[in-house]
């Protein structure tokens, strides 16, 4: 008996145990296989097979590949398939390879892979495996290196500079660092320059200096080295020299200095030195500067001054010059001022300009163009006057001079323009219809309603203010409660109003204080419930709390203590109001009781009906 495994058809896959003689399998092999020699074939075995040992595991970033083996005594065309493919591999239907690279993000594990082939009539598969993709190992990078050759000498005031060569295999920011490094060179740590000048003083040997570089892990150093500094060959010593041409006059009252130039071949220190120093003038023994202001008293000439310069074996001296003093000239006057360039007719107009006089001569004014309507004093150069309405108008190019009798100075030219006056300012108003009586035991209030065309502070005020009441001079009210003692009348009231130029006021009115109306009679005893009164007699009829409407508080008497909603019921226009929210003493008068309702939906009245 042989146990065949079939594909699927139309009734899925099963296994038959069936009899079948070796003439029958021969034949059945020989129509797989159309030119075989059946009697050959019949001599072999006929089983499909498949084989291989698949690795189980690769480095992400490394191929992978497995192509399994397979025997195949029919002939027969081969087809491979594959379950549970690795995302990152590909598979060949027609050899079975699977192949392909993973990266580092399908580092994992992929289970349950397995590769079948299939000749057509039967199929088998390999063992199912796993395969482990594995991250990559981590190396240390690289050391950076570090070259070059610096120089072992420089002469004294000669620079020197070496920066080393580097590589940096690890991509890093590299350091240096230097040890033993000469007192008169400077180093980077960001470049591992090493440079400076030596002086004559650091004449000598700088040993072991030994130039380091480090990526942070690794680093990396130069062999140490050595620096001689030695002795320049000093230059043959030149004397110095002086050059510059002095001013050889100055004014008094007037700043004068000189500064020669100078070389200095020998590099020593210079020293200054004059000879016939003028009296009102300073030297600079460091400098050779030659300063000073001359006054008045020194107008003169001031000959055979000698600068000389010294290094302190040679010396030069600048040619001898003379300096002459001359007198100032006289000053001229000054005049300066910033007259109103605007007037409005009908009002003053005057302006002075301020003067300087240094020759201390008398001073003349002048004017051109001076405006008609206006006087100006040549004593003291003022333009004053009033324009009338007819002088509206400009006057332009208007100049003011002064003079001391022999040098002037002038005003820029201005213009004055004359203006209309503006309209004079609208009074401020007051209105309003104050109330004429008020119940005593009940408030009044009246407040004006005013304009302030000037728009300045409106201050208010009253006559026959009553005695009951206060005034509020700020804004006109006026308030308060009368008592039964107040009761009378309280004429001629006028209250006014003021911008502190012009005002206004009301017509005087008066209020009467009428009595209040005598309580009502107590009720009878044992009679019914009796309304006095209520605090709301219209309102909406729905909305408030629970949307059960307006509420609605009934004053009275006889209403009881208790059975609100139940014993004690309200009605409005024949219809029980909505809700009930309080019975008890009314508040401020507890000889009165209050019983407090929503009253609802009220049978749905139309609009604008009234309820009785």
């Amino acid at each position: 008996m042989l146990m065949l495994k079939l594909r699927p058809g139309s009734y899925g896959v099963a296994r038959f145990p069936l009899l079948l003689s070796l003439a029958l399998a021969s034949l059945a092999l020989g129509a797989c296989a159309p030119g075989v020699d059946t009697a050959a074939a019949g001599s072999t075995s006929s089983t499909l097979a498949i084989s291989g040992t698949p690795a189980t595991s690769v480095v992400a970033g490394q191929s992978y590949s497995f192509v399994p083996s397979t025997t195949n005594p029919g002939g027969m065309k081969l087809a491979f398939s594959i379950s549970n493919k690795p995302s990152w591999a590909t598979f060949s239907a027609s050899t079975g390879e699977l192949l392909g690279t993973p990266a580092d993000t399908d580092v994992g594990t992929y289970p349950n892979i397995e590769i079948s082939v299939d000749d057509g009539p039967s199929s088998v598969a390999l063992a199912v495996f796993g395969l482990a993709v594995t991250a990559p190992a981590t190396t240390a990078g690289a050391p950076p290196t570090i070259s070059g050759s610096p120089a072992t000498g420089v002469v004294g005031g000669q620079s020197y500079s070496f920066t080393p060569t580097t590589t940096d295999p690890s991509g890093g920011t590299l350091t240096f660092s230097v040890t033993n490094q000469p007192s008169w060179a400077a180093f980077s740590t960001a470049t591992g320059q090493l440079s400076g000048t030596p002086a004559s003083t650091n004449v000598g040997a700088y040993s072991n200096i030994l130039i380091s570089v480090s990526d942070g892990t690794s680093s990396a150093a130069l062999p140490a080295f050595g620096i001689t500094v030695t002795a320049g060959t000093p230059a043959p010593s030149s004397p110095p020299t002086i050059s510059g041409s002095p001013e050889s006059s100055v004014v008094a009252g007037q700043h004068y200095s000189f500064i020669p130039t100078t070389t200095d071949p020998s590099a020593k220190p210079l020293t200054f030195s004059i000879s016939n120093q003028p009296v009102w003038a300073t030297f600079s023994a460091t400098t050779g500067q030659l300063s000073g202001t001359p006054a008045a008293a020194n107008v003169g000439t001031y000959s055979n001054i000698v600068i000389s310069v010294s290094d302190g074996t040679s010396s030069a001296v600048l040619p001898a010059f003379t300096i002459a003093v001359a007198a100032p000239p006289p000053m001229p006057p000054t005049i300066s001022g910033s007259p109103a360039t605007s007037v409005v007719a009908g009002r003053s107009y005057s302006f002075t300009p301020t003067t300087t006089d240094p020759s201390g001569k008398t001073l003349t004014f002048s004017i051109s163009n001076k405006p008609s309507w206006a006087t100006f004093n040549t004593a003291t150069g003022q333009l004053s006057g009033t324009p009338a309405a007819a002088n509206v108008g400009t006057y332009a190019n208007i100049l003011i001079s002064v003079s001391d009798g022999i040098s002037n100075a002038a005003l820029p030219a201005f213009a004055i323009a004359v203006t209309t006056p503006p309209p004079p300012a609208a009074p401020p108003t007051i209105s309003g219809s104050p109330a004429t009586s008020v119940v005593a035991g009940q408030s009044y209030s009246f407040t004006p309603t005013t304009t302030d065309p000037s728009g300045k502070t409106l201050t208010f005020s009253i006559s026959n203010k009553p005695s009951w009441a206060t005034f509020s001079t700020s804004t006109g009210q006026l308030s308060g409660t009368p008592a039964a003692g107040n009761v009378g009348s309280y004429p001629n009231i006028a209250i006014s109003v003021s911008d502190g130029t012009l005002g206004a006021s009301l017509t005087a009115f008066s209020i009467s204080v009428t009595a209040a109306p005598p309580p009502p009679p107590p009720p009878v005893a044992g009679s019914g419930p009796l309304v006095l009164y209520t605090d709301l007699i219209s309102g909406p009829n729905s909305g408030g709390e629970n949307n059960k409407g307006a509420y609605l508080s009934i004053f009275g008497k006889n209403f009881g203590s208790s059975g609100m909603g139940a014993t004690i019921k309200a009605f409005i226009g024949g219809v029980e109001v909505g809700s009930y929210r309080y019975l008890g003493p009314s508040k401020g008068r507890p000889d009165i009781q209050q019983l407090s309702v929503q009253v609802g939906v009220l049978g749905n009245p139309a609009l604008g009906t009234a309820l009785p």
